[in-house]
């Protein structure tokens, strides 16, 4: 796993920019326990992995995995809630990741009030 490209946001919580289905076992063997993606399918067009691919390779390498996509631009508050209720119960470390991780950031800050 490209370990600058994480970025700690909290003691067990960590974001980082776009992963692949290959990371999952990466994020797995570092001792994550769960992942969420917050990056809309093809968001950018063709080439980035999808949701089902990403999670088949996370429940395969032993990770909970959790879509929630959300724009990059603005967070509803039906996502920042579904967000907190996600942080409340995925287990933990966790990683979550959107094309750059700032969204994720963001996102998780809105949740948690931090």
């Amino acid at each position: 796993m490209n370990a600058p490209a994480l970025r700690a946001i909290a003691p067990d919580v960590f974001v980082a920019p776009q992963l692949t289905p290959e990371a999952m076992a990466e994020a797995a063997s570092a001792g994550f326990k769960s992942v969420i993606n917050n990056r809309p399918d093809h968001e950018h067009g063709p080439g980035q992995p999808t949701s089902a691919e990403i999670e088949t390779a996370a429940r395969a390498a032993g990770l909970q995995y959790r879509h929630l996509p959300v724009d990059g631009g603005w967070q509803s508050p039906e996502q920042v809630a579904a967000c907190a209720a996600l942080l409340q119960e995925l287990p933990r470390p966790l990683l979550m990741f959107c094309r750059s991780g700032s969204r994720s950031a963001r996102l998780y800050q809105q949740a948690t009030g931090s």
